[in-house]
């Protein structure tokens, strides 16, 4: 099978691994966040690949710990990445990541975790993922998918030698490739709304970001909101409107379309510092808290129907979050 072939069967899942026949300018990671049922223990894995515009490559295992604010970054030689053709599966050195299980044998992490009751983003012909038809358009800088908006978790790891449960945990997978992260973004992300311990089947997924493309740019957003079985969109290719503003510690960000609004206010926290992509590189620096409360609220026609708390939020606001920034609706 050719490299032409397989990214084109890539580019209709974007679970799937997109870089096959990239040797240099290049990243592609995988973002896997779990919280135990007590919500006491939260990590990110990020497996990836990195390749710089010389050339030089190396697989990666990155590691937040939510709640003590550790981060680790395990490097691997190229040679240990090994992605599926067939479908989204990586495995790097002895780890090994896909939508229903990881299995990981990191110097202080060891276990297997499976993944039920995946919930991926709905596609159709002209919208294979979150990104819809921008998944068609070549030359951008970074690509953003999502593989699960909300799972339950089976298992446990060993973690500094201390047995953790994550049973009936909860989990989201998300994923990035391209060239470099935005020259400035915020990006949030929760599903656990409803009562302490007996979290709803409810996801959030919000991104806005500077978008260069062919010598110009523009801001971008994509939101995804899913709320009894059902995903509300709110983006730059459904003609949706935003505004944000940032006032201290806080971030709000609202969204709207014909029928439907989301108001979203997120309260910073604790940040752990992780390595992030410049030009292929992970010679980048973003701070991102796993500590993160969301205040969300959503109006059908001007309603109030949803408002709620999203705990264990992810949240950077990252670069020249600036120019993002508006106190009017803009498209």
């Amino acid at each position: 099978m050719t490299n032409t072939i397989k990214r084109w069967r890539a580019m209709w899942q974007p679970e799937m691994y997109h870089g096959w026949g990239r040797t240099e300018r290049y990243f592609e990671g995988w973002y896997f966040k779990i919280v135990d049922n007590t919500e006491g223990v939260a990590f990110a894995f990020i497996p990836g690949i990195s390749m710089s515009p010389e050339g030089v490559k190396h697989a990666f295992i990155q590691v937040l710990d939510g709640k003590n604010l550790i981060v680790a970054y395990h490097t691997f030689a190229t040679e240990e990445f090994n992605p599926s053709s067939e479908k989204f599966e990586v495995w790097i050195g002895r780890n090994y990541f896909s939508t229903e299980k990881i299995i990981l044998d990191l110097p202080n992490i060891k276990g297997t975790l499976h993944f039920e009751n995946t919930t991926p983003w709905v596609k159709s012909l002209g919208a294979p993922g979150i990104m819809g038809w921008f998944s068609f358009v070549p030359m951008m800088e970074c690509y953003h998918g999502i593989v699960s908006l909300d799972h339950s978790i089976k298992g446990g790891l060993e973690i500094n030698n201390k047995k953790i449960d994550f049973n009936k945990g909860r989990g989201y997978i998300e994923k990035d490739w391209g060239i470099s992260f935005p020259k400035g973004w915020i990006w949030l992300q929760s599903n656990h709304f409803g009562i302490e311990n007996k979290p709803e089947s409810t996801s959030l997924i919000a991104s806005v970001a500077h978008i260069p493309w062919l010598g110009t740019h523009f801001i971008g957003y994509i939101v995804g909101f899913w709320w009894e079985g059902h995903l509300y969109r709110f983006a730059t290719y459904t003609g949706a409107k935003m505004k944000a503003k940032i006032v201290d510690n806080q971030i709000f960000i609202q969204f709207k379309d014909s029928r439907y609004q989301l108001d979203i206010e997120a309260t910073k926290a604790g940040t752990g510092s992780l390595v992030a992509p410049i030009q292929g590189n992970m010679t980048g620096k973003v701070s991102e808290s796993l500590q993160a409360i969301l205040h969300v609220k959503f109006y059908d026609r001007g309603n109030l129907v949803f408002d709620s708390y999203g705990r264990n939020a992810g949240l950077e606001a990252a670069g020249a979050v600036d120019i993002l920034l508006t106190d009017t609706w803009r498209r």
